[in-house]
């Protein structure tokens, strides 16, 4: 089965590059446009299609009365035939919405666009400014501004100080991170904003590997229009510093920076605590910015204290690293003793994103990365803290190939030498392909090792192309640990997509023939489905899941090969050994939101006590050897617990700008094993918060 699944990649990849030589691309052509070089096609279809819409486009009466200056947003395509189709439309008014679906299906066809000779479809992007401006008028502006810039130019050259030129080079703020490579920050909360825009039917997207860059989702949503709808407009510079903009925020000739304060300041009260109060007290920093339109950073430090909800300090303690502090805040890191039972625990994030060409981005940094259509992820999560990663996105033709190594930890008291905590590498190769318009596969592969014998960041696995299970067995088969994987998905149509995920730590065909659920059939996988304006509910997106990892995957026969850091997984954040059924629904309307989250698990544990101490699976740092039986392993094995959470979400957006927003939430959790153990017992407990933060990363609570 596993020389099946290399024979399918390497046929795959032979074939996608066979058909990348020499490639040829026409665009459409628009009519008028027949007689136009090639390299002129693009511009004259936006010049004829603008001078159409200007001409046949009746603005509503409604809007005319409202005095509406803003704009429509159309996401449209056009098909092998040459037929021009809507594929969506973002207006204010209805009437608008539906004056441009009129227009464009009054278009007559053009001429298709080719690749390789071949009509194929193309998909365009086009903004309609309310009130409409005659395309002539607006190129006859354009040529005045160049003769009055021009002019500047030449005043500048008299100027004879470099120090007031550069002052006078500073420009008008105008939002470059909205085109840039620079990451947004992801979070489902807000990603679920554009999530429809990014799956609508048609477009050729990749939705897995993030964080996304906002260059990528500019294509198919308009961060500046966002920014704009929900913009006070307010005249004071302190109402635009807290409601609409930036603290920090200058831009240049070729560059741009931006800064903001952080924030995490939350109170609570956790119904099982013996304490009075949880709180939350981060503070901290966000800088970002742009040299040139090939480079980008991004830097953000937090100086954090907290005490949770009770069960979450003792997963957090549990979780201890070598040494005297006294736990890992789960998702950010090694956490100090504060006062006498919270924790002290700063965080520092950053990287640098380079796009030498249009189709690569390099990226190096630390923070953290996510695979996956899901909630979850059982590819690579962001459950675990920050780790240091380079990453490399190569897009061309209907490909997505993103490749990350990673720098882990393994912080446990058994593998700490010289009072230092042991480096460990992840690499992952993931490839992305759009099959149709429809359907989206996904390939998987990566490997764990760590440095034994000297053998320190083993090159062989720098290479993108190479399968990381050849370069195992060449190096011993105790050297690493490799996984394979597959995703897909479908989009059923522009409301509705499917997905799901599978992932392959081991197999065996004879076991799997003989049916006694042998140990060593060590897999996983993921169902899911996505319904975008639910029950004609503008922007409310539900979100279905289900997960199932069976036992032992993802652990290995080594005390460091197994698929996590910093004593955290590095996929799903319970382990292994599990199943799980999710409901999520995301609602959004101007700065407010609203969230709700079901979660309902079963979970086999272990006993961890003087009588059985065996691994069930369900622990990815034990060793698979420490396991009580070969034959008749299931999911549930050993202490088997019942779980249940639930969470309910509301808040309104501060400043969108910079992700600041006000929310209070509630939670509820109930955890019922079936034996009661040192580590292991009944709960059930409800958490109550109020809070205002910097929303820039997920952070999960649901263990």
């Amino acid at each position: 089965m596993k020389n099946f699944f290399l024979i399918v990649f390497v046929s795959f990849y032979l074939n996608s590059f066979s058909q990348n030589i020499e490639i040829y691309e026409k665009p459409p052509v628009f009519v008028g446009c027949e007689n136009e070089a090639i390299d002129n096609l693009k511009i004259c279809f936006n010049t004829k299609l603008n001078h159409y819409i200007f001409q046949n486009f009746k603005v509503s009466q409604e809007a005319i009365q409202d005095g509406f200056k803003g704009d429509v947003k159309v996401l449209f395509e056009v098909d092998k035939e040459g037929s021009i189709s809507v594929v969506h439309v973002d207006a204010i008014y209805d009437a608008l919405r539906d004056e441009t679906k009129r227009v464009f299906q009054s278009l007559p066809k053009v001429q298709p666009g080719t690749y390789n000779g071949k009509p194929t479809f193309y998909q365009y992007s086009l903004t309609i400014k309310i009130p409409l401006v005659d395309p002539e008028f607006m190129k006859n502006k354009v040529s005045e501004e160049q003769e009055h810039i021009k002019e500047f130019e030449d005043l500048n050259k008299i100027v004879s100080n470099e120090f007031d030129s550069i002052t006078k080079n500073i420009v008008t703020y105008k939002g470059l991170e909205y085109s840039s490579q620079l990451n947004i920050p992801f979070t489902h909360q807000y990603y679920s904003r554009f999530d429809a825009n990014m799956n609508g039917l048609g477009t050729n997207s990749h939705t897995a590997a993030k964080p996304f860059v906002y260059e990528d989702v500019a294509q198919y949503y308009d961060f500046k229009a966002e920014k704009e709808t929900l913009k006070k407009g307010s005249d004071g510079w302190w109402s635009r510093k807290i409601w609409d903009e930036h603290l920090v925020q200058i831009q240049g000739e070729d560059y741009w920076f931006s800064i903001d304060p952080v924030f995490d300041l939350q109170v609570g009260k956790d119904t099982d605590a013996d304490f009075n109060t949880t709180f939350n007290n981060t503070r901290g920093v966000y800088i970002q910015g742009g040299l040139g339109k090939k480079f980008s950073f991004s830097t953000s430090v937090f100086e954090s204290q907290g005490r949770f909800a009770q069960y979450y300090n003792q997963y957090a303690e549990s979780l201890k690293a070598f040494g005297p502090d006294p736990a890992i805040v789960p998702g950010r890191g090694i956490g100090k003793r504060f006062k006498d039972d919270a924790y002290d625990y700063p965080v520092a994030e950053a990287y640098l994103s380079y796009a030498p060409a249009k189709f690569i981005n390099f990226q190096f940094g630390h923070g953290k990365n996510f695979i996956g259509d899901g909630y979850r992820s059982l590819f690579q999560s962001d459950v675990a803290a920050p780790q240091t990663f380079l990453k490399l996105n190569t897009k061309f033709w209907k490909i997505k190939y993103t490749n990350t190594w990673m720098w882990l930890r393994d912080v446990r008291d058994a593998v700490v030498e010289d009072k230092a905590f042991l480096t460990k590498y992840m690499a992952n190769h993931y490839l992305s392909w759009n099959v149709s318009k429809r359907l989206n596969i996904g390939l998987f592969e990566s490997v764990m090792w760590t440095d034994t014998n000297g053998r320190g960041f083993d090159i062989n696995y720098l290479n993108p192309i190479i399968f990381f299970r050849a370069i195992e067995f060449e190096a011993g088969q105790g050297s690493g640990n490799a996984v394979l994987g597959a995703s897909a998905k479908y989009k059923w149509n522009n409301k509705v997509n499917l997905y799901g995920q599978f992932i392959l730590d081991e197999f065996s065909l004879s076991d799997v023939k003989a049916g006694d659920k042998s140990w060593k059939n060590k897999f996983g996988y993921q169902l899911g489905a996505k319904y975008y304006d639910a029950f004609k509910v503008d922007n409310l997106m539900l979100q279905l899941e289900y997960n199932q990892v069976r036992p032992y995957t993802y652990s290995h026969n080594t005390i460091v090969n197994n698929y996590g850091h910093s004593n955290q997984p590095m996929a799903h954040l319970w382990g292994a050994n599990f199943r799980e059924f999710i409901i999520i629904g995301h609602y959004n309307y101007q700065r407010w939101f609203a969230d709700a989250k079901f979660i309902f698990g079963t979970r086999g544990l272990d006993f961890n006590d003087g009588a059985d101490n065996f691994s069930y699976g369900g622990d990815i740092y034990r060793n698979y050897n420490e396991r009580p039986f070969d034959k008749h392993v299931k999911i549930g094995q050993g202490n088997k617990t019942k779980t249940f959470n639930a969470e309910l979400q509301a808040g309104y957006i501060i400043n969108p700008v910079s992700h600041l927003k006000v929310f209070t939430n509630i939670s509820f959790r109930n955890f019922n094993p079936e034996a009661n153990t040192e580590t292991t017992f009944k709960n059930s407990t409800a958490w109550f918060n109020l809070g205002i933060k910097t929303d820039l990363f997920n952070w999960y609570f649901d263990y």
